[in-house]
């Protein structure tokens, strides 16, 4: 699914992936990754969030770019190319290196895979990124800072935890790719108008995908 590297060895890309998590939970939640190239680079980086093992959870060059997920196909959520990937990719490694909970992991409500792309996502908002619902963790958010933006980057969140909104109420998300979703307990409903589809828990929506994609 990811471009021969070597074959476009004068083109940055950046490109994000989700598959269906290891084991049981893979029926209810994804395990997304990030990889990238400069242009003049004939390899991508690979960066995601693993459980296992101990020390830091943020993993460089696990898996091959854009392999299987534990026999799970992958799906591509995010693509740019040309100059946008080249002008993003600094602030994407900023954003791994400032990865507030690099040596924590927790399948729920989090920190996990999920809450760390969604991180990325807060910090490069020309990243376009539009986590499904299913992506379980990707709202999580510290006590102390129950209110900012989404994982797109663009927008409005509150949340705390990533299972409850503030006063107890069901978490709130406005964002330029989420459109309109709530959040309790971790499960994610709502709607998204780009394009239209609705966001819902387990299988992630109903209707068309919504893949950002920026080619030169």
């Amino acid at each position: 699914m990811a471009p021969d590297p070597r074959a476009i060895a004068n083109l940055a890309i950046v490109q994000v992936y989700a598959a269906p998590t290891y084991g049981w939970k893979g029926a209810v939640a994804v395990h997304p990754w990030i990889i990238f190239k400069r242009a003049g680079e004939s390899r991508y980086n690979r960066y995601e969030v693993i459980s296992w093992g101990s020390g830091d959870k943020v993993r460089r060059h696990t898996n091959i770019p854009d392999g299987y997920w534990y026999g799970a196909k992958p799906r591509l959520l995010v693509e740019h190319r040309g100059p946008s990937a080249e002008a993003m990719i600094s602030q994407i490694e900023a954003a791994i290196k400032s990865y507030p909970w690099p040596t924590t992991y927790h399948a729920w409500p989090g920190p996990n895979s999920n809450t760390f792309l969604a991180h990325i996502g807060r910090e490069v908002p020309s990243l376009k990124l539009d986590l499904s619902a299913n992506a379980l963790g990707k709202d999580y958010r510290p006590l102390w800072r129950p209110i900012g933006l989404p994982p797109s980057g663009r927008g409005l969140q509150v949340s705390i935890l990533g299972v409850a909104g503030v006063a107890g109420v069901a978490g709130v998300t406005v964002g330029a790719e989420e459109g309109f979703e709530v959040n309790l307990l971790g499960l994610n409903m709502g709607l998204d108008f780009t394009p239209f589809r609705l966001r819902l828990p387990f299988i992630g929506g109903l209707g068309h995908d919504n893949l950002q994609q920026n080619n030169p």
